[in-house]
Order: structure tokens, then C-alpha cells, then sequence
């Protein structure tokens, strides 16, 4: 793989990276399909790369660095969006992540008012799908043909 080839791949990661996330809002804001906890933390990756790519680019170092960083962070992704997947399809319970945010003590009786009035999101309940696919085993598919290439680059990084 040439170098240009490697500025023209890293390139679509970031463009793909910057439509997920438009995506993800979108469906958050515009269809109004509050995403979970685990929702939120599988945005994570497209984040980071987002920042890290966009820096690599500006300071034209570091390129062999950032495949090993993006696959490392898509491997997260991936075992997050496994996870999450297996929440859906009753593989795994729900864990603290999923409850996190959803209930602070309550000290007085309107505090516990506002807090039965809030609706929380369960990590187990699928909001939105694609082609009969929920967004978390999307996520999981792509998040984890991204790690593959981005670490398959890195390791071949020098030969030509």
C-alpha cells in the first residue's frame, strides 16, 4: 500500500467516522430515539478518530501511530457494541453501565417526583434498526472490519 493510498484510506475512516456520528445525531435529535448508555459510549471510536486523524493530517507526522491507535480504539468499539448486542438479544443482563445516570438519592419528595418522571433507556430495548439489524450489531460489524484494516496496515505498514 503506497503512502497515498494510506492518506486516501485513513481519509474515508475520517469522512465515515464524521457521517456515523452525524448519523447517530440525527437519529438522536431529529427522529427522536433516545440512545442508552451504551449507545452513547459506542460513539467513543468515531470520536477519537475523528480528532486523531484530523491531527495527523495537520501535522503530517505520527501516520503509522494512528492506525494502531483507530484499530485499537474500533476494538473497544467492537467489544462494546458485542456487548450491547448481546444485551438485545438476551445473551447477557444489563449491567451498571446501562443503569448509570438513571437514579441519584433522593432527598426530598419532588426529587423523587422528577426522577419517577424521567425516562430512563434500557440498554436491552431496541429503538432503531436498519435492514432488521439493530444499530449495536451495525456498530459491531463495522467497528470491527475497521480494527481489522487499520491493524492490518499498521502491521505492514513499512513493506511495500
Amino acid at each position: 500500500m503506497t503512502s497515498k493510498d494510506k492518506k486516501y484510506f485513513l481519509s474515508g475512516i475520517l469522512i465515515f467516522s464524521i457521517l456515523s456520528l452525524s448519523a447517530a445525531y440525527f437519529i438522536q435529535y431529529v427522529l427522536g430515539h433516545k440512545p442508552c448508555n451504551l449507545c452513547l459510549i459506542e460513539r467513543i471510536p468515531y470520536l477519537v478518530s475523528i480528532i486523531t486523524i484530523s491531527l495527523t493530517f495537520a501535522i503530517n507526522k505520527f501516520k503509522k501511530l494512528i492506525f494502531l491507535t483507530v484499530g485499537l480504539f474500533f476494538i473497544f468499539g467492537a467489544m462494546i457494541s458485542f456487548y450491547h448486542y448481546g444485551i438485545e438479544q438476551g445473551f447477557f443482563s444489563e449491567s451498571l453501565i446501562c443503569t448509570l445516570g438513571n437514579g441519584t438519592a433522593a432527598t426530598s419528595t419532588q426529587d423523587l417526583l422528577k426522577q419517577l418522571e424521567k425516562n430512563t433507556i434500557s440498554c436491552k430495548n431496541v429503538t432503531f434498526e436498519v435492514f432488521g439489524i439493530s444499530l449495536a450489531g451495525i456498530n459491531f460489524i463495522i467497528s470491527l472490519t475497521v480494527a481489522f484494516l487499520t491493524l492490518r496496515i499498521h502491521r505492514n505498514y513499512e513493506k511495500k
